[in-house]
């Protein structure tokens, strides 16, 4: 159910937003660039807005949105109930999840950090 919601929620907004990029190009740009200073994407000078800005409302935009949506919803962890079993990707680009890490009854720890 929760599937069929988000697929109706994100159909309505690219149709929306796609219906309005063509009646309003204009403004529909100014608006998707002001989105892009909130993610810092205008600041790489080699992305310019004819190269990502159409692809906003396309069919592969609402593919990808719902991919990351419907994928959201198996990672949600609440207190007192059992973690996610989130995929990961190993050093090596494999895909494995966190419980295929899990050895009897030794508790899995999890420790991240950053290289930059």
């Amino acid at each position: 159910l929760q599937k069929i919601l988000i697929l109706l929620h994100v159909t309505m907004c690219v149709v929306v937003g796609k219906t309005l990029m063509i009646l309003f190009p204009n403004a529909m740009k100014r608006y998707i660039l002001k989105q892009g200073e909130k993610s810092r994407m205008n600041v790489n000078p080699k992305f310019s807005y004819e190269n990502w800005g159409p692809t906003f409302f396309s069919f592969k935009y609402l593919l990808f949105v719902l991919k990351v949506k419907w994928k959201r919803l198996e990672d949600e962890a609440y207190e007192g109930h059992s973690a996610p079993n989130t995929p990961v990707v190993t050093f090596n680009g494999a895909v494995r999840h966190l419980f295929d890490f899990m050895q009897d009854n030794r508790p899995l720890i999890l420790n991240f950090g950053s290289c930059t």
